[in-house]
């Protein structure tokens, strides 16, 4: 296995966590509503759960692994985005721009 083919399997692991872990978790739906964000919240978890089989599917097709990396990529740019907004810490805002820079250098790294 190469290094982009595990970032994939990372990113996509991570992002269906993520997304599974919003209807299950109570603290993640109130991120979102501490984010002023409440009714994008499961739109949201789709996104990345969605984005994640992508990521996977995109082993055997290449223009869905661009089309979810890219996504994926601008979901989280839009996720540091919302944490600069509500002022987090730098601390909390890091996974956000780790998987925004992951997802971004998977695109790029598979045009």
């Amino acid at each position: 296995m190469n290094l982009l083919t595990m970032l994939i399997v990372i990113s996509s692991l991570s992002f269906t966590g993520y997304g599974i872990a919003y209807f299950s978790s109570a603290k993640m739906k109130s991120e979102f509503k501490r984010f002023g964000l409440e009714k994008a919240g499961a739109l949201t978890a789709i996104l990345e759960i969605v984005g994640a089989l992508g990521l996977l599917l995109g082993l055997k097709i290449h223009l869905i692994l661009l089309v979810s990396a890219a996504g994926l990529a601008v979901l989280m740019l839009l996720g540091v985005a919302v944490r600069i907004k509500v002022r987090d810490t730098i601390w909390v805002t890091l996974p956000a721009l780790f998987f925004m820079i992951l997802n971004a250098y998977i695109f790029f790294m598979s045009l």
